[in-house]
């Protein structure tokens, strides 16, 4: 299934999610730049389990190097599917979130729910020495807000049927919770390093429940619900 959009129009102009989109794709641009620098470049600012936990018990321990790549994983993508599908994910569901939360509490949000995205993967996944890059896991948070947010809007989705194309408005809740369980389900089967096809799913699930609690700090008063 693929969502093209909701029918949930955004009262405000979603500023800081369209920034985020095009910051992805900037740095997109200059990692395709480097050329045979790029495998050294994401090692440098992706996610490592195993580099985390040895660089958070040395003696001398130095903040920026450890937790640095927590925020920078976040706008690094692994070809042009990875960052097109993040983006369009980003497009449908951030500017809603947006409008709810408040343009500065929005991008907090987003950070921090793609920190604790990182965490899920790096405590789920000790010994992996891959690394994980993507804003899937910051808007994995964005989708868990928009589905306690939204869980009556209607997402209109491509959906393959044999050899046909079908354009189907499905609910919120019921595309976001079958999305959950998918990720779910293949976190859990996916083997004991959780990453398969070059996927980090339990980043997805531990983003996605970091933005329904999240959400309980965050959200501004007296705002509609649909």
């Amino acid at each position: 299934m693929i969502p093209l959009k909701d029918n949930i129009p955004s009262r405000t102009f979603p500023f800081v999610n369209i920034s985020l989109i095009i910051l992805n794709i900037v740095v997109f641009f200059y990692e395709v730049s480097l050329g045979p620098y790029l495998e050294h470049f994401i090692f440098y600012f992706g996610v490592i389990p195993h580099k985390f936990i040895f660089l958070l018990s040395r003696d001398t321990f130095s903040p920026v190097a450890t937790f640095m790549p927590l925020f920078t994983s976040l706008f690094l993508h692994g070809g042009w599917l990875h960052l097109l599908g993040n983006m369009l994910y980003l497009w449908i569901f951030g500017d809603n979130v947006e409008d709810v939360l408040g343009h500065a509490r929005y991008l907090i949000f987003y950070l921090l729910c793609g920190i604790g995205a990182g965490m899920t993967h790096i405590i789920t996944q000790p010994v992996s020495q891959v690394p994980t890059i993507g804003a899937s896991g910051a808007i994995a948070g964005i989708m868990g807000a928009y589905f306690i947010l939204f869980p009556r809007a209607r997402v209109v989705t491509l959906v393959p049927i044999f050899f046909f194309i079908q354009f189907i408005e499905i609910p919120a809740f019921f595309f976001l919770a079958f999305w959950f369980i998918m990720q779910l389900f293949s976190g859990t089967f996916a083997g004991s390093s959780s990453f398969s096809g070059g996927i980090a799913f339990w980043a997805h699930i531990g983003g996605f429940g970091c933005g329904m609690l999240l959400l309980l700090f965050f959200k501004r008063r007296r705002r509609v619900r649909y």
